[in-house]
């Protein structure tokens, strides 16, 4: 599991993130955990968005220094 806060990358994707928090759904009825990640954007863009992302294991740890 991820901490709050932590720093994650998208394996599938390339998208980086901060997690912010979790949730949950149910998919094909079985209770699914999903992470809320806030994407960060290019330098270029001022957006933020958050995604739930319901498949925890797309994510990776992501050191920023």
């Amino acid at each position: 599991m991820f901490t709050i806060d932590e720093y994650v990358l998208n394996s599938q994707t390339g998208q980086l993130g901060k997690v912010i928090g979790y949730g949950h759904q149910i998919i094909n009825n079985v209770y699914t955990v999903t992470l809320q990640v806030l994407i960060t954007e290019t330098a270029n863009s001022q957006k933020r968005l958050f995604v739930l992302e319901d498949i925890i294991s797309a994510w990776r740890p992501m050191s920023v220094a």
